[in-house]
């Protein structure tokens, strides 16, 4: 008995150790979902704190709307009775003025796309204005020959010019101011010179002489001044037949002659005159593409270096010169305003002045149209020649031997031997302290007294 009784003590007490067990496990976890609760109820409060902040701020936003309302129908009230006084004009013009106030920048934006496809739209239809003027026109190339070659039929021919002592040909080489080049070439002498004009009147002279047969001075003297002669009608016959080609008849006859002398001109080795010509066909294009005045154009064209024919002999600017002479023979002012601002030395006052300056700008750009080692050479001996042209007493003077010798004429009456030999000097000097050269100049001062007498 007592055993028994024991053993179901121990159960009971077993019994009771595992209900205790799982009420203390039952509290646990009633104590974790508690404190579960205890959080979510924390998150959810944070939440209704945030929620509560959220429709304050809301509250004060509706609050200032409310304001903002209040205060704007206050402002219209006040614009309708301002309104209701205006005129319908009035009223359009403050609509207008809101509405540019309200989309400025939309309004800028727009504008600058507009300017900006306005700018490719022009920029694209100059291309073609010009691209369609250039491949309208074929030009040759410039040319740098300074040498003139002449044809004789024989060598003995040689002897006659080079004369007894060489008197014949340092007689020519006075008259024509050129340099005869007498070498062992066969069948050819050679004339070189910077000056296309004496180099045609040694040329013309030459081969009259070798004609005639009567080589000597005095038959030297009489053929250069007839070879000038008709080197003055080759000037006036390339000045009518470009106005011939170009299309121009309403210049004076003595701008024509003028413009002629350009045919003996060039610049940086294109020649003056065959570049005013295609000048002249550019601008007419380019002048009919945009609608300007074509005539004006043209002719603004083709005499716009019309200076350089007389550059050397008057002072100032080739365009101030070409000026001088249009105003003199009567050009039209029109004509003169298109041909002055092609250096933009003047303002363009009119489009035929921009297209004038444009052809030039394309006939002197393109490739093959000029080159600068002549034009500088060119410069070098036209400021050698100036120089010793602004002596007293110098009657003339000629760069030969391409810069290395400069030939001057004096007037005979008004220096004398001694004086000639301090003069010489002199020019010297002033050669040496202005000009910049290689190696040396040879200064060759000539003074020649003639006495003609005739007996009858």
């Amino acid at each position: 008995i007592t055993d028994e009784s024991k053993k179901k003590s121990e159960e009971q007490l077993e019994k009771s150790k595992e209900e205790e067990k799982k009420k203390e496990q039952e509290f646990k976890e009633t104590e974790k979902r508690l404190i579960k609760k205890d959080e979510f109820l924390d998150a959810r409060q944070v939440e209704i704190d945030k929620e509560v902040e959220n429709i304050k701020i809301r509250i004060d936003e509706v609050k200032k709307i409310q304001e903002k309302v209040t205060k704007i129908e206050e402002e219209k009230k006040i614009e309708l009775e301002r309104v209701s006084r205006l005129t319908e004009d009035e009223a359009k013009e403050e609509l207008l003025k809101d509405i540019e106030k309200k989309y400025e920048e939309d309004i800028l934006i727009k504008i600058q796309k507009l300017e900006n496809a306005n700018e490719e739209k022009l920029d694209r239809r100059a291309k073609d204005i010009l691209a369609t003027s250039i491949q309208r026109l074929a030009s040759s190339t410039a040319s740098e020959l300074m040498t003139t070659v002449v044809s004789i039929p024989n060598n003995e021919i040689k002897g006659k010019i080079i004369g007894k002592e060489g008197r014949n040909i340092r007689a020519f080489e006075r008259a024509a101011g050129v340099e005869l080049i007498v070498d062992d070439t066969p069948g050819s002498i050679v004339i070189s010179s910077f000056d296309p004009v004496r180099r045609q009147v040694a040329r013309l002279a030459l081969e009259n002489l070798i004609l005639d047969g009567r080589i000597q001075p005095a038959k030297i003297e009489e053929l250069v001044e007839k070879a000038k002669e008709e080197i003055n009608k080759i000037i006036k016959e390339k000045g009518e037949q470009a106005v011939y080609e170009c299309g121009i008849f309403n210049f004076d006859p003595r701008i024509v002659a003028i413009l002629g002398r350009l045919y003996f001109r060039t610049s940086y080795g294109q020649n003056v005159l065959q570049h005013s010509i295609e000048m002249t066909h550019i601008a007419g294009m380019i002048a009919e593409e945009l609608g300007a005045d074509v005539a004006i154009a043209k002719a603004g064209a083709l005499v716009h270096d019309i200076g350089k024919a007389l550059d050397h002999e008057v002072q100032g600017t080739h365009i101030e010169i070409g000026i001088r002479i249009l105003q003199k023979f009567g050009a039209d002012e029109r004509v003169i305003t298109a041909m002055k601002s092609h250096h933009e030395d003047y303002p363009y006052e009119t489009i035929e002045a921009i297209i004038v300056q444009t052809a030039d700008a394309i006939s002197g750009g393109r490739p093959g149209a000029r080159r600068d080692s002549v034009e500088n050479y060119l410069k070098r001996l036209q400021e050698l020649e100036a120089l010793v042209n602004a002596f007293p007493s110098v009657e003339k003077s000629y760069a030969l031997q391409a810069g290395r010798e400069i030939r001057i004429f004096v007037t005979p009456e008004k220096i004398s031997d001694a004086e000639a030999k301090l003069m010489a000097r002199e020019i010297a000097i002033k050669i040496e302290q202005e000009l910049k050269y290689p190696g040396e100049i040879k200064v060759t001062l000539i003074r020649e007294t003639r006495i003609i007498e005739y007996a009858r």
